[in-house]
C-alpha cells in the first residue's frame, strides 16, 4: 500500500503502490528533525531577512499542518468531479472561497496591510491564462498534484512527488523564459475586478457568493444524474488525539486555509502563492550554473529583479513554501505517517516529470497556480481567478484521458474511495 493510500484523500490518492521496500523510519525521531529544521530554519530567515519574512515561514508551517491533516486536494476534487461527479471536495473549495472572500473584502476595500498597501491577486485576462491554466489542469492530473499539494506530500515523505517538483521548478524557469512571448507578443487583455462596479467590494462579495452557490448546486445535479461513490474520509484517532494524529474535515481544511490565506495578506501585503518561488529556485541554481538569467526580461522587471537579488530566504512564496514542506513533515511524523519511498516505476516517474513540467509551465504563464491565480484570484475577486479554474477543469478532461498511459487509475462509479 503506497503512502498515499494510507492518508487517504490527497492530491495523488490513486497512485499505485511504489513503496513495498519502505520502512517507516523511527516517527519521534523525524518529528524531532522536522522541529530542528524548523528552528534552525526559521531562525536563520529571521537573521537575515527580518521579522516579515520570519512570520510568512510560521505561516507557512501551519500551512503544512493544515494541509497534510485536511487532506485538502485541489487535483483530487476535480478529478473526482470530472471521473465519476463526485462534487463534495469543490463544494468544499467553495466553503473556503466563500469565507476567504467575507475576509479580504474589508481588508482590500481598506487598502491597508502591516506590509503597506493591499495588493490584490489581480491578471490579465488573454491568451496566456487560458493556454497556461489548461496545461496546469492536464499536468496536475499526470503528475498527482498541484502546486500546494506537491510541498505537503514531500513533506509527508512521498518521494514521487519530488519529481514531480523536478518538473515542476523546469517548467517555471521554461516559463519564465518564454514569459513576454505569452504575454507581450501573444493577445492580452488586461485585469478584471468586480470590485470595479459603483457597488465596490460589497457588490463583488454579493457576484461572488451568488456564482459560489451556483456551482455548490450544480455539483447536486450532477450528482443526482450520476450517482457517484460517498467520498471517504481516512480512518481517525477518536477524541483529543484527533487533532495530532487524525483526519480533519474538509470544512475544517476549508475555514483554516481561508483564515490563513487572510493572515498572509494582512503580514505580506498580498495573498498566498506557490510557485514563483519555483521560478526563484530554478533561475538560481541557473544562475551558478553560469547562465545569465538576469538578462531575461521576466528577471529584468525591476520588482521581479528585487526579488531574485533578496533571495530564498527572503522571497514570500519561497519562505512559505519551505515552511509548507516542514510542517507537513512534522505533521505526518506526529501522526505516524511519514514513510519514504525509495522505488518509483519507471511510467510513473514519467508522468510525474511531464505533469510538473506543464504545471510548472502553465503555473507561470498563467499569472499563478491552483493558489495564486485560482484561490488569491477568487479571493482578491479577479475574474481570471474563475477563468482559470474553468479551464483547469477542462485541462482535467483531458488528463484523465491521458493518466492510463503512465500506470495512473481513474475513480470508477463502483469505487468507494478517494
Amino acid at each position: 500500500m503506497s503512502v498515499a493510500d494510507r492518508l487517504g484523500r490527497t492530491d495523488a490518492p490513486d497512485r499505485p503502490a511504489v513503496a513495498a521496500s519502505a520502512q517507516p523510519p523511527a516517527q519521534v525521531r523525524v518529528v524531532l528533525a522536522g522541529l530542528t529544521v524548523a528552528l534552525v530554519l526559521g531562525g536563520l530567515i529571521a537573521t537575515t531577512s527580518g521579522t516579515t519574512s520570519f512570520t510568512l515561514f510560521v505561516i507557512g508551517l501551519a500551512l503544512g499542518l493544515v494541509l497534510f491533516h485536511s487532506r485538502f486536494g485541489f487535483t483530487s476534487a476535480w478529478r473526482q468531479l470530472v471521473a465519476v461527479g463526485q462534487g463534495k471536495a469543490l463544494r468544499a473549495h467553495m466553503l473556503m472561497l466563500a469565507v476567504a472572500c467575507t475576509l479580504f473584502a474589508p481588508v482590500l476595500a481598506g487598502g491597508v496591510t502591516l506590509a503597506g498597501p493591499a495588493t490584490p491577486s489581480l491578471a490579465p485576462v488573454g491568451t496566456s491564462l487560458f493556454v497556461g491554466s489548461f496545461l496546469f489542469g492536464v499536468g496536475m492530473q499526470l503528475g498527482g498534484s498541484c502546486a500546494s499539494g506537491t510541498l505537503f506530500a514531500i513533506g509527508s515523505g512521498q518521494t514521487a512527488i519530488l519529481i514531480t517538483l523536478a518538473g515542476f521548478v523546469a517548467g517555471s524557469v521554461l516559463g519564465a523564459y518564454h514569459f513576454t512571448f505569452w504575454t507581450q507578443d501573444l493577445p492580452t487583455g488586461t485585469p478584471v475586478s468586480l470590485a470595479d462596479t459603483r457597488f465596490g467590494y460589497l457588490g463583488a462579495w454579493v457576484i461572488s457568493l451568488a456564482v459560489m452557490g451556483a456551482v455548490v448546486a450544480a455539483t447536486y445535479v450532477v450528482a443526482r444524474r450520476r450517482r457517484p461513490p460517498a467520498l471517504e474520509q481516512p480512518p481517525s484517532a477518536g477524541g483529543a488525539a484527533r487533532a495530532v494524529r487524525g483526519s480533519w474535515p474538509l470544512w475544517v481544511g476549508a475555514l483554516l486555509l481561508a483564515a490563513l490565506n487572510l493572515v498572509t495578506l494582512v503580514v505580506s501585503g498580498g495573498p498566498w502563492g506557490v510557485t514563483f518561488a519555483f521560478s526563484l529556485w530554478g533561475s538560481k541554481i541557473l544562475d551558478v550554473l553560469g547562465v545569465d538569467v538576469k538578462s531575461w526580461p521576466f528577471w529584468a522587471d525591476p520588482a521581479n529583479a528585487a526579488k531574485f537579488d533578496a533571495g530564498v530566504l527572503a522571497e514570500k512564496t519561497s519562505v512559505m513554501d519551505l515552511g509548507i514542506i516542514v510542517g507537513a513533515l512534522v505533521a505526518s511524523a506526529a501522526a505516524g505517517a511519514f514513510v519514504v519511498h525509495r522505488r518509483i516505476p519507471a511510467r510513473l516517474a514519467l508522468g510525474a516529470v511531464i505533469g510538473g513540467v506543464l504545471m510548472g509551465y502553465g503555473a507561470r504563464i498563467a499569472y499563478g497556480c491552483n493558489i495564486g491565480a485560482y484561490f488569491g484570484g477568487i479571493a482578491s475577486f479577479s475574474l481570471h481567478g474563475w477563468l482559470w479554474g474553468l479551464m483547469a477543469i477542462a485541462g482535467t478532461v483531458v488528463g484523465l484521458r491521458l493518466r492510463p498511459l503512465f500506470g495512473l487509475t481513474n475513480p470508477k462509479p463502483a469505487d468507494s474511495v478517494c
